[in-house]
């Protein structure tokens, strides 16, 4: 059984809905208190279990584990060009494969994950069994962040296209201290965000642009990491969730992980709500 964690850790409280509480801070990969999208629209999340009587869901399973275990093709090592340092580089025999397409079809449909979506999240948990084999990230925690912090890139209206990147880019409200956000002043000149002022999440897994400058990789090769291209987001995402050595199939490491994505004890039960939901219905 999976929970949050023991009163007493040194972990973040959980934030305040945004008719409820005074601000809280910002965390450092999503947006603040809840999600910058979610103020800003009021998203659809899962039913979050905060102090009721009912067990929380378990974990989302490893990444080599039935459950969330992707089924694959070969991939040449031109198919996925990391932005990692020549030393971090795995060889070519060591080359991630990629999902195959009979797998995101039947899996997309199961679930209503958009397929190219799940090719991103997926893809993202096959690179991170090559980068960080340890931390065990699998595509129904990666796609859980995505359904909450952007309906799978979806929630503009627009929709993800063959290249992965969303037809109309997401941008989060301004984090400028009202609507229950922290105050951050710009920190890329507007590049991400197209905001000289504030700073904004952006791209469909919601990254403040300070910390898509620091954890930004291009996945896919094209050689940018774009926060608006949903190859680039779910990989960065990925290595952000497994930094500190994380194992994401341990009780500490995957709420640490995700209350350092958002710093919402309610944030990351309404994550587990979805990634059992997204399990589950894979079979």
């Amino acid at each position: 059984m999976s929970g949050p964690p023991a009163p007493g850790r040194d972990t973040p409280a959980p934030s305040p809905t945004p008719d409820s509480a005074p601000p809280r801070p910002a965390v450092a990969a999503a947006a603040a208190v809840v999600t910058a999208l979610a103020l800003a629209g009021g998203l659809a999340v899962g039913a979050g279990v905060l102090g009721g009587s009912a067990a929380p869901p378990a974990l989302p399973p490893g990444a080599d584990d039935s459950g969330a275990r992707v089924e694959t093709v070969p991939a040449t090592s031109a198919d996925r060009v990391r932005d990692l340092a020549a030393d971090d580089r795995p060889s070519p025999e060591e080359e991630a494969a990629a999902p195959s397409p009979e797998w995101l079809d039947s899996t997309s449909a199961a679930t209503g994950v958009p397929r190219r979506a799940l090719e991103a999240y997926a893809t993202a948990q096959l690179l991170l069994m090559v980068d960080r084999p340890e931390c065990r990230v699998s595509w129904p925690t990666l796609a859980g962040i995505g359904e909450i912090e952007s309906h799978h890139g979806t929630y503009t209206g627009g929709e993800l296209g063959p290249d992965g990147r969303t037809t109309e880019d997401i941008i989060g409200i301004p984090l400028d201290g009202t609507n229950n956000t922290a105050a951050i002043r710009d920190t890329d000149g507007g590049d991400y965000d197209g905001d000289t002022e504030w700073d904004r999440a952006v791209g469909p897994m919601q990254f403040i642009p300070k910390t898509w400058t620091k954890w930004g990789a291009d996945a896919d090769g094209d050689g940018e990491a774009d926060p608006h291209d949903m190859d680039d987001a779910a990989y960065t995402a990925a290595r952000y969730l497994c930094a500190e050595g994380r194992d994401l199939t341990d009780d500490d490491g995957w709420w640490d992980a995700v209350l350092t994505y958002n710093e919402s004890e309610e944030y990351a039960n309404d994550v587990l709500d979805v990634a059992a939901r997204l399990v589950a219905d894979a079979g």
